[in-house]
């Protein structure tokens, strides 16, 4: 009998030993199943938390606007979260003597908690509010154009209105692209058709002009090789002419122009020329050449394309809403055949109820402002939203940041 039970409790230790060892393993799995997944939807919900706040952020200064009220932005400028993976195991035996079956009874368990800190910024200051008050470069607009985006739509909501100009580049007359004055508001919308009918069949052209500044045009002599790779590190070329004489000379880029022709089928001496009278107007300016004798230049124009700054650009879309809306304009008879658009620039809803597409939407004054729901709308909210971090840029030094410890 001693024997009997000396022999099953042996075997209960080596079971009891194998079964531990293998709860350990399944802890330690079971510890990395429940860890990255969390991290994971963790990671994700701040990202999509933060996208959408900065969406109702915009939509909540249009109807600030709207209701003739200042804006005013808010940022995150940090999330810290802290992530624990807590494993447990519990174990606990029993030997019984009588007839039946040894157990051993085990409990194990994995959880995952994070504890997040928020530091949000209220973006005040004069280097913020420069950003926010100052137009935007034309750097900004050929931007947009280089990624695809549509020259008409980036007109409409980034400029403010186009200022023609003589041969000379004298001031010759304005029209706005605003909708409280109809005539000029028209004239401006139906150049912006124009320019996209030719972009779109790729016979308008919006580059940097680029040129050749000449530094030193006739040298007599052997340039010593150090010159000439010290040369090429700070971007400056020693060149031999064909008459044995050495010129030192630097490629430059200039202004951009908007133009029916290719300024890189001009001469350098041209485009250096042009650069020189184009140099004269702030960078807020994107210069506009449609020439007669080239595509669509039955409808010439010569003149600047004026920027708006993120402030008036959200003015522009408030007063959209209710006291200068939109309105829909033909295109020009000299304008080839263009897919319509919508009337409004960028279509904001005012409901009183919560709409039920899934639309950015805030809910500001007891009225629930939202994006209207179609594609042109949508993409028009986007280019807005890459204006705002482009004219925002980064956050620092703006004060104590308010932080919120969950």
């Amino acid at each position: 009998m001693r024997r009997f039970v000396m022999n099953n409790f042996n075997h209960w230790i080596r079971f009891s030993i194998y079964s531990v060892a293998g709860v350990v393993v399944l802890i330690f799995l079971l510890g990395g199943c429940v860890g990255p997944p969390a991290l994971q939807r963790s990671v994700i919900g701040y990202d999509e938390t933060t996208a959408r706040l900065e969406q109702q952020l915009l939509l909540l200064n249009i109807a600030r606007v709207n209701s003739g009220l200042p804006i005013h932005f808010t940022t995150t400028s940090s999330i810290a979260a802290t992530f624990d993976w807590t494993s447990t195991l519990g174990v606990g035996g029993q030997i019984q003597e009588s007839k039946g079956t040894n157990f051993l009874d085990l409990r194990l368990g994995a959880s995952a908690s994070e504890n997040p800190t928020f530091s949000i910024v209220p973006v005040t200051g004069e280097q913020f509010t420069k950003r926010v008050l100052t137009p935007f470069s034309e750097d900004a607009f050929n931007l947009g154009v280089f990624q695809g985006e549509r020259i008409d739509r980036l007109m409409r909501l980034m400029s403010k209105g186009i200022e023609f100009q003589g041969p000379d580049g004298s001031f010759v007359r304005q029209v706005s692209n605003d909708p409280s004055k109809p005539g000029e508001f028209e004239e401006f919308r139906r150049l912006a058709a124009h320019l996209q009918w030719l972009n779109s069949n790729q016979q308008l052209f919006v580059r940097t002009l680029v040129f050749i500044d000449r530094l030193v045009e006739d040298f007599k002599g052997q340039p010593r090789s150090k010159d000439i790779t010290e040369g090429l590190g700070k971007g400056v070329t020693w060149r031999q002419k064909p008459d044995g004489n050495w010129e030192l000379t630097r490629l430059l880029s200039g202004r951009v122009l908007v133009a029916n022709y290719d300024p890189i089928a001009l001469s350098d001496k041209q485009r250096f020329q042009l650069n020189g009278k184009l140099r004269k107007s702030p960078e807020s300016f994107v210069h506009l050449d449609i020439r007669r004798g080239d595509p669509g230049g039955d409808f010439p124009v010569r003149g600047v394309i004026k920027l708006r700054s993120l402030s008036e650009i959200i003015a522009f879309i408030a007063d959209g809403i209710s006291e200068a809306p939109e309105f829909d304009v033909k295109k020009d008879t000299r304008t080839g055949e263009i897919e319509p658009t919508p009337p409004a620039t960028l279509k904001i809803n005012v409901t009183d109820s919560e709409p039920q597409n899934n639309v950015p939407s805030i809910r500001y004054d007891g009225k629930y402002y939202s994006v209207a729901d179609n594609k042109w709308d949508r993409w028009s909210f986007t280019l807005l939203s890459s204006l705002f971090q482009t004219a925002v840029g980064e956050i620092r030094d703006v004060g104590l940041p308010i932080t919120i410890a969950k």
